[in-house]
């Protein structure tokens, strides 16, 4: 349990991480976060306390689909956007006068965290995010596939985001690309390890020595 507390928290802030590192390359943003940028220019608030709102306004969609939230939902919910404010000005100001190669570079970086970081919080296991889990109970409740209905959401917030003025870029492209092989790539390095279940021999006979493979 400490473990995945702390791979959970670790995720969380990384995540928050990734999206101010993809923010300052100045390409665009992911699907999500376009939303929030297009609410936050509209409203004057910061971006992330936004993301913290519009994770709460995403729950309570969860309702009429019956999903029901864990305890990594609720510090999702909180966490990813508390540190995305954190770090955003530092972030700022030190690639202030940054050039295309470390734009690009903080672009790459951001993707690449936020495959990891996305790994690493479904690998603690404490529950969806508040956006994958209104995916995936709409799925079920639906009947349709994943990626009709991740389609669906994404295009939807797009074309809201950009509307209320967040940046829609080539990263925001790159990104949709990406993150999908990334984080499938990067599972089996954060998934949790689950106790074999061991069973005891039968009085007589030797013991089978575990599978090394199983491990």
């Amino acid at each position: 349990m400490p473990y995945r507390l702390l791979k959970l928290f670790l995720a969380l802030a990384a995540y928050g991480v990734s999206m101010a590192l993809i923010l300052q390359s100045g390409y665009g943003l992911m699907p999500w976060d376009v939303l929030h940028q297009g609410i936050a220019l509209q409203g004057g608030w910061p971006m992330g306390r936004v993301t913290v709102a519009v994770s709460f306004v995403v729950l309570l969609a969860w309702i009429p689909i019956r999903q029901k939230p864990g305890f990594g939902t609720i510090c999702n919910a909180i966490l990813v956007g508390l540190t995305f404010d954190a770090v955003l000005q530092p972030l700022a100001q030190l690639f202030s006068e940054a050039g295309v190669a470390t734009r690009l570079a903080l672009l790459g970086s951001g993707i690449t965290l936020n495959a990891a970081a996305t790994a690493a919080y479904l690998g603690a296991d404490f529950g969806a995010g508040p956006r994958d889990g209104l995916m995936t109970g709409l799925v079920q409740r639906s009947g349709h596939s994943v990626r009709l209905v991740r389609t669906v959401i994404e295009g939807g917030v797009l074309a809201a985001g950009y509307l209320l003025g967040g940046a829609l870029g080539i990263g925001t492209v790159i990104y949709m690309l990406l993150i999908g092989p990334l984080i499938q790539w990067m599972l089996p390095w954060f998934a949790r390890q689950r106790p074999a279940q061991q069973t005891i021999p039968a009085a007589g006979s030797p013991a089978t020595p575990p599978d090394p493979a199983a491990r």
